[in-house]
């Protein structure tokens, strides 16, 4: 824990606090930045070692602490409700949602640095507390958007291998390769081919991902200006932040655009480290893959149809029910359509989760941004309606164990209101803010993997980290080569029999 130095700055803290009952008990608020320095690779530099030592020892004292009982039902189902991954960045809780080292998603809205007053905060400024754990002034957070615009420069090659694919190919197809593409510029792979120690795994790693996140709005905006804007794209602006140059360059001007473009990438950075991406993407990254293949392969998984891309079904779904039935839907003429979609073998999008038992705190975020900036668009008001129909039918079906909205019933409805009406690429967005998430758990592989392993063939430790802040991490603590056990229904079966006699 880190604590404040000086009076003022924790006077200023207590009067933010206040703001904010549920925060008034909380220790974690005395992680408050008290650093003035800008550079958050000075930053790392202090923490690393101390984190080390942290693992080191918990390692140590309680390495074979049980952490809970595997069933049969968690080897058939995908090792759901297994405890066994790390991840340092996020935690998730089935009733109360995602925090971010420790925060919620309304604290951080509170405590982090914003573009305007009472505005949405920036992406950089959660960049920051995902990898440091404390909370950035807007000084730090101005130097490192400044930073991410400077490492904004992307290699014609990088277009080229992206106009090799048809126009026509996904929106995701593009922009995975466009990273691909990227990663001949890897430091990390040109350190390990000339020979880097182990201590300093972090350090290319840490400057993939910062360059990582800084040009993929990049790759990004050109996809969507080449499949819809006849090609005509739109540089940079020097003058906005992460979130707002992203909307900039994307075609989109106006300064509530810029605020949800801020608050969408911001929400959908990091999720826990046992969503698809994330798994996934440290599940590459722990063969010591470099942040751009990693996050390529996260991308991969991202696109399915159960993960990343439900936020295109939603809208494209929430558009049938207009198609059909009109705008002003009566609330019974909803429930019939609800019930044809779950009566024709198909899932209703946008609703259930595989931890959460609550509604999305990101569903929550998003509701109050439309109620501010646009109540009266029919979507949002269908959108609504939903919230009040579908969880009771869910209910009633008795199979679904949470029928609360998650983070995807949402968010295209706001896009689609300011004019981003291309359903297909929604996923693109939501790899962009993974970006953030992704990067700051790398580094934390390392240092582990240096402390604990000393080689990368380490099957019996089963820790995965990532989302590009995740993999500075791993790379940092030395996370190992992730590797758990698999078995066959024959094993399972014999297994249960043995079990059953004894």
């Amino acid at each position: 824990m880190v604590f404040l130095k000086g009076v003022s700055a924790l006077s200023r803290l207590r009067s933010r606090v206040k703001q904010h009952s549920s925060l008034s008990n909380s220790v974690r608020w005395l992680q408050m930045q008290s650093s003035s320095d800008l550079d958050l690779h000075s930053q790392l530099k202090e923490l690393i070692p101390e984190q080390q030592e942290r693992l080191k020892k918990l390692r140590a004292e309680h390495g074979k602490v049980q952490l809970g009982n595997i069933t049969v039902d968690m080897v058939i189902g995908g090792m759901r409700g297994m405890t066994g991954l790390l991840w340092e960045t996020s935690l998730l809780d089935p009733d109360e949602g995602i925090r971010f080292r420790g925060l919620s998603i309304p604290e951080c809205q509170k405590l982090l640095p914003a573009a305007k007053p009472d505005g949405e905060p920036l992406p950089e400024g959660l960049l920051w507390l995902l990898l440091t754990g404390k909370v950035p002034n807007k000084a730090q957070v101005d130097a490192l958007s400044q930073e991410l615009r400077d490492r904004a420069v992307v290699p014609d090659y990088v277009f080229k291998a992206i106009d090799a694919l048809p126009v026509s190919a996904h929106p995701m197809t593009q922009f995975a390769t466009g990273v691909m593409a990227l990663q001949v510029q890897s430091e990390f792979q040109k350190a390990y081919e000339k020979g880097i120690s182990k201590l300093k795994y972090w350090e290319p790693t840490y400057e993939d991902a910062l360059s990582l996140i800084a040009r993929v709005p990049l790759v990004a905006s050109y996809v969507y200006r080449r499949m819809y804007k006849d090609g005509k794209f739109i540089p940079m602006d020097d003058s906005l932040d992460y979130g707002g140059n992203f909307s900039h360059m994307l075609g989109f001007g106006s300064h509530q655009m810029h605020e949800l473009m801020r608050l969408y990438v911001t929400i959908h950075s990091d999720h826990e480290g046992g969503n698809i991406s994330a798994h996934t993407g440290h599940l590459v990254g722990s063969a010591l893959s470099d942040p751009y293949l990693s996050f390529a392969a996260a991308l991969n998984g991202l696109a399915g149809p159960l993960h990343g891309l439900a936020n295109q079904e939603v809208l494209l779904w929430i558009k049938s029910v207009v198609d059909e039935c009109g705008e002003n839907i009566s609330k019974e003429q909803l429930k019939d359509y609800v019930w044809k979609t779950l009566n024709g073998g198909k899932v209703v999008p946008g609703f259930g989760h595989g931890v959460l038992r609550k509604t999305d705190p990101r569903y929550m975020c998003q509701r109050e941004f439309a109620l501010k900036h646009l109540p009266d668009d029919p979507l949002f008001k269908l959108v609504s309606q939903l919230y009040e129909v579908v969880p009771p039918i869910l209910t009633e079906l008795g199979k679904v164990k949470n029928p609360w909205p998650n983070v995807d019933a949402h968010s295209g409805v706001l896009l689609n209101h300011f004019g981003l009406t291309e359903a297909r690429y929604y996923t693109v967005l939501f790899g962009v803010s993974r970006s953030i998430g992704i990067c700051s758990q790398v580094c934390f592989a390392a240092i582990f993997y240096l402390h604990f392993c000393g080689s990368p063939d380490v099957a019996s430790v089963y820790i995965c980290c990532f989302l590009l802040v995740q993999l500075i991490w791993d790379r940092a603590l030395g996370l190992p080569l992730e590797r758990p056990k698999s078995v066959t229904m024959d094993w399972l079966e014999n297994y249960c029999k043995k079990a059953k006699a004894a």
